[in-house]
């Protein structure tokens, strides 16, 4: 539940401290005094984003605390799924500077607005006039219906099956597009893929071919350099190796008379032995090269078979060309393993059919039970509040496909007097009528959810007298089992209260500001007169109010 909330610096607020009572909690003041003002604060630390700046000094920042007492409501795991400290009296503050940067905590940690809403959520209720509107929506009528059928971890669990369902449906869609576009490819690749299987290709053949064609073209050109090489190296009758043959046993001779020369000896022994192999390694290439005219044809034959393949598909080297084969190959083997992919995914959308199916079925089940409920609840409690007649139908059909909330589209049906027949609630409802509807809903959503907190903001609209009377001891009802705010400008409501705060204005030097005071039983006997007389009550009214105090 709310126990405290703090506000400073917020639009006609400069300071408040409000401790709120565990049950039932009245709120009243004159228009414009200030109480939406305290809702929008509470509704910061909920998760709204702050529309527009609001500072009562713009020199200072704005902050709003809440601290709540929830360890009665057993949020530990919700804690721990969003990574925040788990206090039994945890603390909401939201802080708003005047640059427009705003930051949230929770229990001193930093936290976003969606962590705030998703922990607000869980912790108040808060239902104004403005909300009544809701009822008239589908989305509406079936999270109550949920609430009072309590299954949901079951609706989760099909919320699950069915994002599975969709998504493996999706990819049905996909592989079928995908099997029919490889079925009017296959032809081609396959005969793309005999071509260059046929061709044998080898890598870096096309390199080593281009390098044997030039030999071959150039054979007798070859042979005919190495010749003179060969000559010049050893086979003329003036030759490097005869001539350095006798330069060497001249250098022989003169280290006998000379020791320094010897190395000279040993070096040029070492250069005539290097010719000696050069040379016979030259003869040997000059002998080797020959012009094989059937080999050039060959290979002129094979590289232009390469080129032209590589021209054909607009690709540069026998690498690549080997690479498309192997991509041919993969889409080749896929396109025959598409057809066992697309019955495997089949029966397993099957499979996901059947447990989705059991899931839509039990939440019907479960929604069918919950509709009598409701419909026995809501008729009780607006017999109550002045609406013996009063029906509320819910109308629950069974769909063919499947949604993401299961396989029902629920609407409400109401009739607010006898013999009046049973029309959706939007087109026959009045607004007090739809005020007392949605009110005898939130008392039975209330009892089935265990929210800590419920704030009803002036839902009283289009109702007096006795009803109203009746509407404030239903909220005293709700409020042995919750805590209840209530923001209310009836005196029938307002004396039902366990606590009552009075929200009022007053001017300080050059501002005006709003502020709150619990009220002891004298001031509010006089608060309860006002509201039934006027500002000046006469006694009659002091009585009267009294009266429904007691």
């Amino acid at each position: 539940m709310l126990s405290k909330l703090l506000i400073k610096n917020y639009a006609l607020i400069d300071a408040l401290d409000i401790t709120f009572d565990k049950k039932l909690n009245i709120i009243t003041g004159e228009t414009g005094a200030g109480k939406s003002i305290i809702m929008g604060a509470l509704g910061l630390i909920l998760g709204n984003r702050a529309e527009s700046k609001h500072f009562f000094d713009e020199s200072s920042k704005c902050i709003i605390e809440g601290y709540f007492d929830i360890q009665a409501y057993e949020l530990q795991d919700l804690f721990q799924q969003l990574d925040l400290d788990y206090e039994n009296t945890s603390i909401i503050r939201r802080e708003l500077h005047a640059d427009g940067k705003s930051r949230a905590f929770v229990n001193d940690t930093p936290v976003t607005l969606q962590i705030l809403k998703l922990l607000g959520e869980k912790l108040i209720d808060i239902h104004s006039q403005h909300a009544t509107l809701q009822i008239n929506t589908e989305s509406f009528q079936l999270l109550v219906l949920d609430t009072v059928a309590q299954h949901q971890e079951l609706l989760f669990d099909y919320k699950k099956e069915y994002h599975n369902y969709k998504k493996a449906l999706t990819a049905l869609k996909n592989l079928e597009e995908d099997i029919a576009k490889s079925s009017a490819e296959f032809d081609y690749h396959q005969f793309v893929f005999n071509e260059l299987e046929q061709a044998n290709l080898q890598s870096g053949e096309q390199e080593q071919m281009e390098a044997e064609q030039t030999q071959l073209e150039n054979a007798e050109e070859i042979k005919r350099q190495f010749h003179t090489a060969s000559q010049v190296l050893g086979e003329e009758e003036v030759n490097i190796i005869d001539n350095l043959k006798t330069a060497a046993s001249a250098i022989q001779q003169g280290a006998k008379y000379l020791p320094a020369a010897e190395p000279l000896n040993d070096r040029i022994q070492s250069v005539l032995i290097e010719l000696k192999d050069i040379h016979a390694e030259v003869e040997q290439l000059a002998d080797s090269v020959s012009m094989d005219e059937e080999r050039l044809s060959i290979i002129q034959e094979r590289l232009s078979q390469l080129y032209d393949l590589q021209k054909k598909h607009r690709l540069d080297s026998v690498a690549s060309l080997i690479q498309l084969k192997d991509e041919l190959e993969a889409k080749l083997v896929d396109s025959s393993t598409q057809e066992e992919k697309l019955d495997e995914l089949k029966k397993n959308i099957a499979k996901l059919f059947e447990n989705l199916q059991a899931k839509a079925d039990k939440l019907s089940k479960n929604r069918t039970k919950a509709t009598q409920i409701l419909e026995k609840e809501v008729t009780a409690v607006l017999a109550r509040v002045g609406m013996p007649h009063a029906q509320l139908k819910v109308d629950l059909k069974k769909l063919a496909d499947f949604k993401s909330t299961g396989q029902d589209e629920v609407a409400f049906l109401f009739s607010a007097n006898k013999g009046q027949s049973l029309q959706p609630i939007h087109k026959v409802a009045s607004g007090g009528e739809l005020s007392r509807v949605m009110l005898a809903i939130k008392s039975l959503v209330a009892k089935t959810s265990a929210l800590p907190t419920i704030i009803f903001d002036e839902i009283d609209t289009g109702i007096s007298g006795e009803v109203a009377l009746r509407v404030g001891e239903l909220m005293e009802e709700l409020a042995e089992n919750m805590q209840v705010i209530s923001i209310t400008h009836l005196p029938q409501i307002a004396s039902q209260g366990n606590s009552h705060f009075k929200v009022y204005k007053e001017d300080k030097g050059a501002k005006t500001k709003s502020n709150i005071v619990l009220m002891d039983e004298q001031e509010r006997v006089l608060e309860i007169a006002q509201m039934l007389s006027g500002a000046k009550p006469e006694e009659t009214a002091i009585q009267h109010a009294k009266e429904m105090l007691k």
